[in-house]
């Protein structure tokens, strides 16, 4: 009994409750995948997500990796937007929202759907309704995990 008011007394059972660790971030094959998946632009940017920067920035071998990402994402945009022309040439009108764009423009599911080739985990497509247009988001907390997932905890 003398232990439990020891305890009590000590603040031993005060302690802030730990807060449940991140799933580890789930990488993806991006060579040669192909995915019909846009998210809605406010639903990207409520999850964290940032419009990616589709320059190219770095030196040696990463230059090439950026270089990629950036080519990828840029020819996707140019697909779509190619597609959307063709599709406001026959209607008169970009289409009108998200669903119409998914239904009518990228096409999920079907064999004349747009294949947009996968891009990195820490990037998604995402459909932009003011521009009516196809942007890149990217989700710096997830690349940032990964690095602290991969880099071990002396940050080498």
């Amino acid at each position: 009994m003398a232990g439990t008011g020891v305890l009590a007394l000590c603040g031993c059972g005060d302690a802030a409750p730990q807060k449940p660790a991140a799933a580890p971030v789930q990488t993806r094959q991006t060579i040669r995948k192909t995915t019909q998946n846009v998210m809605e632009l406010q639903d990207a940017l409520a999850q964290g997500g940032v419009r990616a920067d589709l320059s190219i920035k770095g030196d040696g071998l990463e230059v090439a990796a950026e270089a990629y990402r950036t080519s990828v994402g840029k020819l996707s945009i140019i697909a779509v937007d190619q597609k959307m022309s063709f599709f406001e040439a026959e209607t008169g009108h970009k289409p009108k929202d998200y669903a119409e764009f998914m239904s009518r423009i990228i096409e999920k599911g079907k064999p004349d759907g747009i294949a947009l080739p996968m891009l990195p985990y820490y990037q998604e497509y995402a459909y932009d309704p003011e521009t009516k247009g196809l942007v890149v988001i990217e989700f710096p907390a997830k690349k940032e995990q990964r690095q602290r997932e991969t880099t071990g905890a002396a940050g080498l």
